[in-house]
């Protein structure tokens, strides 16, 4: 039986990063190589209906007992875009307090002042990067927690929950659930193993929207371009500044929510901006939308109408509404996290998950701790013993009844 820890350094070598820019599912094609790869290993342990759709989604079932409920685990297979994915170089390292050096050759740290949990992890073996790409534990810590659960499930036999098995593309551009198949998954209730420190039970994120303004500009010969030039790119800087500046992720916390330009390229004849908008509030959430649909009407009635387009896109909601009527599911979580010795604490996402969509199309769905931290960056971690806690509480979840 392989490690949790084998299986997570493996699929971390595959580089899966999605594409918001991309209209096709998945947004990369390289996402299917590792869900070919999961599909393949799922058969070999047993996994008789492992499969990958056309669409990348990764299913299987280890069948239990049909006189309990069948649960489900989700995680996603993509990385995000903020930080490269490719040619991780994946390294453990025992944690014994201070700084950890990630990269003597450039000089790269993963410094105890910045990142003041570490001391949490002390005895630990840290999952590290050399310090110049992401680790990929959101969320390959997910799918390789579920894979070495459900193999426990196998080898061990005994009485338990049927285990529905759902591996999802492009979850970290808001798509993962657009073609999750809930009918045919099946489950009564699942569980997205994507978050973060462990103890972190999760039923409360932020609604979420990801909006994109293009600027339209005139390119003359700045020799002779008095009256004339329309610079898009000054004219995206202006439509930015019209954004609260006290709404921005470096000023928020808790539930506050904010406006995040995530990335800008641009010259003279057209830019573009493209923004994520987030709030655990609806009625906050709604007005964000509208202060940026306002200032996107300043900057037309300024300039001439056509000057900047804006097309924002809801991406998923807050599942705190979904959740509350079956908090049985949460509660279940929690007894398990108790009996592997977390102590569980339910904390409102800044993010989101595929569970919050899955929540809202009809199928209950928290989100649970990985052990990882430090998502989305090349400070990102994960113990090894955190990741083999989370393994033995997805196995409580499916046979302590």
């Amino acid at each position: 039986m392989q490690t949790v820890t084998e299986r997570f350094l493996r699929y971390v070598s595959f580089d899966t990063q999605s594409d918001d820019a991309s209209e096709t599912c998945p947004s990369t094609a390289k996402q299917k190589l590792l869900g070919a790869a999961l599909a393949e290993e799922m058969k070999e342990m047993g996994i008789a209906d492992a499969h990958m759709d056309e669409n990348g989604y990764v299913y299987g079932t280890v069948p239990g007992d049909p006189a309990l409920p069948t649960i489900g685990l989700i995680a996603h297979m993509d990385t995000s875009p903020d930080a490269s994915g490719a040619d991780i170089r994946a390294k453990i390292v025992e944690y014994r307090g201070g700084d950890v050096c990630l990269n003597e050759k450039l000089g790269i740290f993963l410094r105890e002042a910045d990142y003041p949990s570490l001391k949490n992890h002390q005895g630990k073996h840290l999952i590290v990067t050399d310090g110049t790409t992401l680790l990929g534990a959101d969320d390959k810590a997910g799918v390789a927690e579920i894979l070495t659960a459900a193999e426990t499930l196998i080898r061990q036999g005994g009485r338990h929950a049927t285990l529905k098995i759902g591996f999802t593309p492009d979850e970290e551009i808001g798509r993962g659930a657009d073609k999750f198949d809930i009918q045919g998954f099946g489950a009564d209730y699942a569980y997205t193993a994507d978050g973060g420190p462990v103890g972190g039970i999760e039923y409360e994120n932020f609604n979420a929207a990801g909006a994109r303004v293009v600027v339209h500009g005139r390119n003359i010969h700045p020799g002779s371009a008095k009256d004339k030039m329309v610079n898009s790119q000054l004219i995206a800087m202006e439509f930015h500044s019209l954004l609260p500046v006290q709404q921005r992720p470096e000023y928020t916390e808790g539930y506050e929510g904010f406006f995040h330009l995530t990335d800008m390229r641009g010259e003279v004849e057209r830019s573009e901006l493209r923004y994520i908008i987030r709030d655990h509030d609806m009625e906050k959430f709604t007005r964000k939308k509208a202060i940026m649909a306002s200032a996107a009407e300043f900057i037309n009635r300024k300039y001439g109408a056509g000057t900047l387009e804006l097309t924002v896109r809801d991406s998923y909601f807050n599942m705190k509404k979904c959740i509350e009527p079956c908090m049985y599911v949460v509660d279940r979580a929690k007894k398990a996290m108790k009996a592997v010795g977390m102590d569980p604490v339910a904390v409102p996402i800044r993010g989101g998950t595929d569970g919050a969509r899955l929540s809202y199309e009809g199928l209950p769905c928290p989100n649970l701790c990985t052990g990882g931290e430090n998502y989305h960056g090349r400070f990102e971690f994960v113990p090894v013993e955190d990741m083999e806690l989370c393994v033995k509480m997805l196995v409580k979840i499916l046979t302590d009844f």
